[in-house]
């Protein structure tokens, strides 16, 4: 089965065909960098980095690009707030928006281009417009003329006499047409600027991903994604600016992820309900969250809610457990230089590893069971990256990993070969807590007090092999006995 990704243009699935096979050049719309992003805006940073991860997993080479939009009249009100400047207020939190996205198993983008880093770029692709009669300069400002391009509404499938209801810039005399949209805005006084051939002045919202997306990847992008709210205007703007000027597609595929709402209502400023990801980041476990985004697929709506998040919480949980236990049985069945070799000779080679090459466990019918699991995985994750089914393959392989440990008798072989297939399916979601999360006491320590209780237990001095308990208990360790002996693992 070939990859299909719903395509926002077509409004159906198409089967992925990048432009140079093996190789995907992707740009999802960034932050733009005022303050702390809120759950909603983490949505696309999840979802998007697992599709990048499991293209990379099934062999594409990924050019991954998420811009940083630092400045915006968000970034100039914020910096008269606290009595700085834009570029103050920019790298407080574009720093806050890595620490975020590194909190949430995010891996950074090849590139994080700037606006304020590509302002030639911005400048030259606007002056390229207004030669080509697209864009014309009215009292230092110069806007796009819609009428100019016939396809203007056709992402977001509206007509040209219900789109300007949407349109994000105020309607003036200024503008030939209502619907004529921004492309260069002339500062007002104190405001950052630059200098252009229409004064001095900043760039508009949308003209920024065209220039930056087209310097980096080309005319034409493989993928471009964001969230569902920015079909209309900024996707749609995008497209008129870029395929006005190349005459080419913006994107062969176009993503969007669907909205998050808070406890069934949805998030807004005026009720007051934005969950702010620093601060959810000290009250819940980073893998949850991303477990949340995933459960459901990403087209969908998704409401956030303490019930959700402890399913969540729950589910992460039995995840890691059953990594911990296949650990846990390696390490009880110990290695040496013949079984190494064993190993060593199913080893795929390197270029076969991973979801598409499960290394054999010796055991004909749990092969057999392995391989179907992976392509279970694959399979729906190539329909339209469906996540919360991809999750059920994980949760097969954790049910069929937790049965085959209940044998008294294992093979070390086929215990790696699981927890091989378990790791695979969590290079592509990322669900697995970090095992050094929460860590307080190192394992070192732990193994040493896991000892001391159990002589403490021999020696029947109780006391302290309770006072062990409780000390090993108020740092999130628990202890479990095992026929293997006991082992431990953290909350």
């Amino acid at each position: 089965m070939s990859l299909e990704i719903y395509n926002t243009m077509s409004r159906s699935k198409e089967t992925f065909e990048p432009m140079e096979p093996g190789k995907v050049n992707m740009y999802v719309c960034g932050p733009t960098v005022y303050d702390y992003i809120h759950i909603g805006n983490a949505r696309p940073v999840i979802f998007f980095d697992v599709v990048r991860r499991y293209l990379e997993a099934v062999g594409y080479e990924v050019n991954y690009i998420v811009n940083f939009t630092d400045v915006d009249d968000k970034l100039i009100r914020k910096a008269e707030q606290l009595g700085t400047t834009v570029p103050e207020v920019a790298e407080r939190f574009i720093a806050a928006f890595n620490e975020d996205i590194a909190g949430l198993g995010v891996r950074k983008a090849t590139l994080n281009p700037r606006v304020t880093g590509n302002i030639d770029e911005i400048i030259a692709f606007v002056q390229g417009l207004v030669d080509k009669g697209l864009a014309y300069e009215s009292e230092g400002d110069v806007y796009f003329r819609t009428l100019k391009f016939p396809g203007y509404g056709k992402l977001s499938h509206q007509n040209m006499e219900e789109l300007q209801f949407g349109i994000r810039i105020e309607v003036g005399d200024r503008k030939e047409n209502p619907q004529d949209f921004v492309l260069w805005k002339g500062a007002k006084p104190g405001e950052i600027y630059w200098d252009s051939p229409w004064g001095q002045g900043r760039p508009g919202w949308h003209i920024e991903c065209s220039a930056m997306a087209r310097k980096y990847l080309g005319d034409t992008l493989d993928i471009h994604g964001g969230g569902h709210d920015l079909q209309f205007p900024h996707h749609e703007c995008e497209i008129a600016q870029s395929e006005s000027l190349t005459g080419e597609p913006l994107a062969r595929y176009w993503m969007h992820n669907g909205f998050i709402n808070i406890n069934n209502e949805k998030m807004s400023k005026s009720l007051g309900n934005g969950v702010i990801v620093h601060d959810l980041l000290k009250a819940i476990k980073p893998a949850a969250i991303r477990y949340f985004m995933l459960s459901a697929h990403y087209r969908s709506p998704l409401n956030f809610s303490d019930d959700t998040i402890a399913q969540a919480e729950n589910s992460v949980e039995r995840i890691a457990n059953c990594r911990s236990n296949l650990e846990h049985r390696l390490a009880a069945l110990g290695t040496s230089d013949c079984l190494d070799a064993a190993i060593a000779a199913e080893e795929p080679a390197p270029a076969e590893k991973g979801l598409r090459a499960v290394r054999k466990t010796g055991e004909a019918e749990l092969d057999a069971k392995l391989d179907a699991l992976a392509q279970q995985f694959i399979a729906k994750m190539d329909d339209d990256f469906n996540t919360p089914d991809a999750i059920t393959a994980v949760f097969d392989t954790v049910a069929e990993a937790n049965l085959y440990l209940q044998r008294p008798v294992v093979s070390a072989q086929a215990v790696h070969s699981l927890l091989d297939l378990l790791l695979a399916m969590d290079e592509v979601l990322g669900l697995l807590p970090a095992q050094e999360e929460g860590a307080g006491l190192l394992d070192e320590e732990i193994d040493r007090l896991i000892e001391e209780r159990t002589q403490a237990r021999k020696a029947k001095n109780w006391a302290r092999a309770d006072e062990i308990r409780d000390t090993l208990a108020e740092q999130g360790i628990v202890l479990e006995d095992t026929p293997q002996g006991i082992r431990w693992r953290r909350k």
